[in-house]
């Protein structure tokens, strides 16, 4: 019996490791930069929106093609009579028709415009994909970085809490043996409380950055998520870039692109507007099949005909539409010309921020490199006895301080690539 219930709980802990396996990804920056492409909710919305668009256009091509319609119909008179003298009534008897009508669009300058509108509007859903693509890889390297430099941060401070522990335990012994004060004892521990409770914030601020990368990555709540690239990866990987800023081709930017379809659209609104004062041209075929009807009967089976439809006078609402679609159009040009002033300004103030970002980050490298060489020389001589408490907790402060800093210029540095990145689309 106890043989069976080893097994029995064997098995049930195997699978509760295989499903803990299952709801962890692995990903490096780039894994989750595609795999947030395949299950990015908003991303998804925008390829329906473009799902959507295309059967616009389908839609909007159908006007055009023949259009069919069958109808039947009854009809009775209660046998109502025609009474014209003796021998001559005539009963109103049931009817019953079947009717087929066939027609086609002959001519419609409106209708040729509004299918070309369609097709614009299909290649702005087409950008937006674009862009939601970038937003995207922008908000998961975002993520990725916020976690990774939280990391290096709470690591960072996990050591100084040691480095605390230390100097406190040390201190403490110091005191009973009459060669330290209590004083230096209490302010070792308020440091070690406030950098306790520094710990506990920024473990909490991790889990924030991870819940925020798994709702981007488009992955469950519970489902773990490991990055298997470290800070320092990333750091040199930049290190190794050119930094050298290429020449703004704005024709690249999306939101130009964008700009660029929607001044086409404007256009073709105008075209549309000017197509309402011409004439509709169509035709028609019906054949009615007669399945109950009177004696007395002489409408044709088979009609066809042509209509023509003049727009002759509209109260002015169409010199309205498109006098109001010009300026729409004018509009439309002038916020273009915006954007591209605005791009290249973008440029200049982006890389005037990346110059003083990696300036920042070396001159924060160096400093943590002589933080923490004037720290250990001061550790060195607390030993020895000959430096106080108070200096050495300075000390350290002034380390963790300049690794603070240092975390916070590498952020700050990769966040001012990505926006240039993204302004020259390559990300």
């Amino acid at each position: 019996m106890n043989v069976r219930v080893f097994y029995v709980c064997f098995i049930l802990l195997l699978g509760s490791i295989l499903n803990a396996q299952e709801k962890q990804i692995s990903l490096n920056l780039k894994q989750a930069q595609e795999y947030a492409l395949q299950h990015n909710k908003n991303l998804m919305n925008a390829k329906s929106d473009l799902l959507i668009a295309a059967e616009d256009v389908r839609e909007a091509r159908s006007a055009g093609l023949p259009q069919a319609e069958g109808t039947m119909d009854y009809m009775t008179n209660f046998n109502y009579s025609f009474n014209f003298g003796p021998g001559s009534e005539i009963v109103m008897e049931d009817q019953m028709n079947a009717k087929l009508q066939v027609s086609q669009l002959i001519f419609s300058g409106q209708y040729w415009v509004g299918l070309e509108t369609a097709k614009i509007a299909r290649r702005i859903a087409e950008k937006n994909i674009e862009l939601s693509e970038m937003d995207v890889r922008e908000n998961i390297s975002n993520s990725y970085y916020l976690i990774l430099v939280t990391k290096k941060l709470l690591q960072i401070v996990n050591e100084n809490e040691l480095n605390l522990q230390n100097m406190h335990e040390h201190t403490r012994n110091m005191f009973k043996m009459g060669l330290a004060e209590r004083s230096d004892v209490d302010q070792i521990s308020i440091n070690l409380s406030e950098i306790v409770n520094t710990r506990k914030s920024m473990e909490r601020n991790l889990q924030l950055n991870y819940n925020m990368l798994r709702l981007w990555l488009g992955v469950e709540s519970e489902e773990e998520v490991v990055l298997t690239e470290k800070l320092d990866d990333i750091i040199s990987q930049m290190e190794g870039r050119n930094l050298i800023d290429p020449n703004l081709d704005i024709s690249d930017n999306p939101n130009y692109q964008i700009m660029l379809v929607q001044e086409d659209l404007g256009h073709k609104n105008i075209q549309m507007q000017r197509w309402a004062y011409a004439p509709t041209i169509s035709g028609f075929y019906s054949y009615t099949e007669k399945i109950m009807k009177s004696d007395f009967d002489l409408s044709p089976k088979n009609v066809a005909g042509i209509n023509l439809n003049i727009p002759l006078f509209s109260g002015l609402s169409r010199k309205a539409q498109l006098s109001k679609a010009k300026v729409e159009y004018d509009k439309i040009k002038r916020s273009t010309q915006l954007l591209e002033e605005q791009l290249t300004l973008q440029e200049r103030q982006l890389i005037y921020e990346k110059n003083n970002a990696y300036e920042n980050y070396i001159t924060q490298k160096q400093n943590v490199e002589v933080s923490e060489r004037v720290f250990q020389s001061m550790n060195n001589k607390y030993k020895q006895g000959q430096i106080s408490s108070l200096e050495l907790t300075q000390a350290n402060s002034n380390y963790l301080q300049a690794e603070n800093n240092y975390v916070s210029s590498v952020l700050q540095f990769l966040q001012s690539m990505l926006q240039l990145d993204k302004l020259y689309n390559n990300l």
